[in-house]
């Protein structure tokens, strides 16, 4: 590893650690609390655990998953102490984000042999949807690769105004037809642009709408038919952007996403601004889609791609 890869990972690890403060703050709080005075993992101690896991939105189902785990390593090992508990949760925690394809992503590149990659970003207005594709692009542009960005979410003005500000502040070409123009329209120059200038990858911005599943599939479907007029494959990825300190409502919205349209990859935005970054490992856990980026900040370098190793490490670091 070069010095400059070296300081790079560092400064990755110090945003990670930043956007997930109040996150732990609030849970080893809770856990403290739950374990003082005693000296071993009992019924009561995990009892504690299963509401301070729930707490940090983990969700239920993946909860009671995490809680069985631990039961069986305390029945295994007969003597469990509440000094080993960190140790334990870490432990089964990275294996059941290792369980559910959850990424673990090192640079920004692309599948080889695929060329312009195409993403297709769905989620609700509110989300950070844009702000994400403008910082993808950003990423993906410092990495060496030529971009395109499609405005197909024709539904608000902000959100086509927002990516084309995004292009110039980044540098790369942004396909608009304004607002109120057919989305399908959109997404197919672009596409073609992608082609014709041979770009690397395009992404593509979708309307952030969830009226109803039917009209949200149809719109979708006649996005990714549309598209594949140019190259017969697309989208190679769908990208759901999910608001983390949404908690419970972020896996809501996944569940009605992943009805209308095949998810393959989600970002989980906003983790700064939440104590319940446990909904990364409720979110991993429930939809078996990667994991493929997180949002620990505002800055563009804080949209990060997402290690689990890093992840529940960075989790489960107390302060000195």
């Amino acid at each position: 590893m070069g010095i400059f890869d070296f300081f790079g990972k560092e400064k990755k690890k110090e945003s990670l650690d930043k956007g997930l403060e109040k996150s732990k703050t609030n849970f080893f709080g809770q856990l403290s609390k739950a374990v003082m005075g005693k000296s071993t993992v009992d019924v009561g101690v995990l009892d504690e655990l299963e509401e301070i896991l729930v707490n940090a939105d983990v969700g239920v189902d993946t909860t009671i998953k995490i809680i069985d785990r631990i039961e069986k390593r305390v029945a295994r090992d007969k003597y469990v102490s509440t000094d080993e508990l960190d140790r334990i949760l870490r432990e089964e925690i990275a294996a059941l984000l290792g369980e559910n394809k959850a990424g673990d992503g090192a640079n920004f590149d692309l599948p080889a042999g695929i060329k312009p990659y195409v993403i297709m970003v769905v989620g609700v207005n509110g989300v950070g949807k844009t702000t994400t594709i403008g910082k993808l692009a950003s990423q993906f542009h410092k990495a060496g690769k030529q971009v395109v960005l499609g405005a197909a979410d024709t539904f608000r003005a902000a959100a086509v105004d927002q990516l084309i500000i995004w292009g110039e502040r980044v540098g790369v070409s942004v396909i608009s037809h304004g607002m109120n123009t057919d989305p399908a329209s959109v997404a197919y120059d672009a596409v073609k642009k992608g082609v014709d200038m041979g770009a690397d990858v395009v992404i593509i911005d979708t309307a952030g709408r969830l009226h109803n599943k039917v009209g949200l599939m149809n719109e979708l479907a006649k996005i990714k038919r549309v598209m594949q007029k140019i190259t017969a494959d697309t989208p190679h990825e769908v990208l759901l952007v999910l608001d983390g300190s949404t908690g419970q409502n972020a896996i809501l919205q996944a569940r009605e996403f992943t009805k209308a349209t095949d998810v393959t990859a989600m970002a989980i935005t906003k983790l700064d601004g939440t104590a319940k970054g446990g909904v990364v490992i409720g979110i991993s856990d429930e939809f078996k889609i990667p994991v493929k980026y997180i949002g620990v900040g505002e800055k563009i370098e804080d949209l990060q791609l997402f290690d689990k190793q890093e992840f529940v490490e960075s989790f489960f670091s107390r302060k000195k």
